[in-house]
């Protein structure tokens, strides 16, 4: 098989220099790319739009990368902020953090709300929240090797686990 692993997220944002400030601040990420097109061919055949417009950045921590797109032709609906992470789609993106009920508040302070205090057992601490665009994260911090660590990350089958 030709895959080598996942690339980068893209996400469509209606501000891009809002978004790129907080998820520099938020997240740690660094600018690494800046991008711009109008009515170009190309862009338009690997978007499937049509005379499409947007400024972009690509945004780079750790082991990931973040596309933030402000598209400004054609224009773009706006997303439900508070749309069910159950509905189809690309739900949510996460990051591990060494210090899970510290983040929630930084990140609180920044924007973000969450659906719920951290939550956890003998695996980790989990919770979901959603940046000032509705966009969802995760943030996790394992404690087993049930779940994958960045640290030493490796591919293994994992034990099944079920939450009920």
């Amino acid at each position: 098989m030709a895959i080598r692993g996942l690339h980068h997220l893209g996400v469509s944002v209606p501000d891009l220099e809002a978004a790129t400030a907080f998820y520099t601040e938020a997240f740690g990420f660094q600018v690494i790319l800046t991008e711009s097109w109008t009515q170009s061919e190309v862009a338009d055949a690997v978007t499937g739009l049509h005379k499409s417009a947007a400024r972009g950045v690509n945004l780079w921590t750790g082991n990931a990368v973040i596309e933030l797109f402000e598209f400004t032709a054609p224009p773009p609906a706006p997303q439900d902020l508070d749309h069910p992470v159950a509905d189809h789609g690309i739900n949510h993106m996460c990051v591990q953090v060494s210090d899970i009920q510290g983040e929630v508040g930084r990140l609180t302070g920044l924007g973000m709300t969450f659906h719920s205090e951290p939550v956890g057992d003998e695996s980790g601490w989990f919770t979901y929240g959603r940046d000032p665009w509705g966009n969802v994260i995760e943030l996790v911090e394992p404690l087993s090797p049930e779940i994958p660590h960045l640290d030493g990350w490796e591919f293994r089958t994992l034990p099944d686990r079920s939450y009920d």
